[in-house]
C-alpha cells in the first residue's frame, strides 16, 4: 500500500531560540531533512521551555494541524526547564519506548552523552510525537535513527496491521 505523504509538524522547544536571542537551526534542519525524505512539512513553531505552553503547541499540532508526526527539539535534558517529555507525556496516551530507546542506543554510539537524555515518544490519537534532542546535529542523527520506521509506525497506527 502507497501512503499519503507522512504530515510532519516540528516544534522547537528552547528559552532563547523563543526569544529570538539565538537563531533555531534544529528546527529548520529538521524539516529539510523531513523534506528530503518525501515528508511533508505542515506545521513549524518556536516555543519557550514552559510545560503548559509546549503540552498546548503538540496539542495543536496533533488536532488542529493533523500531524501524522510531531518532532519536537529542545527540552529533553537535565535543566530544570527541560520539560518537554513531561510536556509530551501530559496530552498524549501511549508511550512508544522503542522509539526513545533506539534513539539513545544509537546516540551512545555517538557520543556517551546521550545517556542523559530523556526524550520520550508518544501517541496522541494517531499522532505520533517524538522528542529529539535541541542540537542541530544530535536532532537530524536522531531522527535519521527512525525515519525508516515511520510509514510502518503510521500503518499500524491506522489499524492496518503488522
Amino acid at each position: 500500500m502507497t501512503m499519503r505523504p507522512i504530515r510532519v509538524a516540528i516544534l522547537t522547544c528552547s528559552d532563547s531560540r523563543s526569544a529570538g536571542s539565538l537563531a533555531d537551526t534544529a528546527g529548520p534542519a529538521l524539516a529539510a531533512e523531513a523534506e528530503r525524505l518525501g515528508l511533508q512539512v505542515v506545521a513549524y513553531r518556536i516555543v519557550p521551555d514552559d510545560r503548559g505552553v509546549i503540552a498546548e503547541a503538540i496539542a495543536e499540532m496533533a488536532d488542529s494541524d493533523h500531524a501524522d508526526v510531531v518532532l519536537t527539539t529542545g527540552g529533553t535534558g537535565l535543566s530544570a526547564r527541560d520539560l518537554t517529555p513531561e510536556a509530551t507525556l501530559d496530552i498524549c496516551d501511549r508511550q512508544v519506548p522503542g522509539i526513545a530507546e533506539t534513539i539513545r542506543r544509537q546516540s551512545m554510539e555517538i557520543t556517551r552523552r546521550a545517556m542523559l537524555s530523556r526524550g520520550v515518544a508518544a501517541l496522541r490519537g494517531s499522532t505520533l510525537v517524538i522528542n529529539l534532542p535541541g542540537s542541530q546535529k544530535g536532532a537530524v542523527e536522531s531522527f535519521g535513527f527512525i525515519a525508516d520506521q515511520l510509514e510502518h509506525a503510521l500503518e499500524m497506527i491506522a489499524g492496518e496491521g503488522h
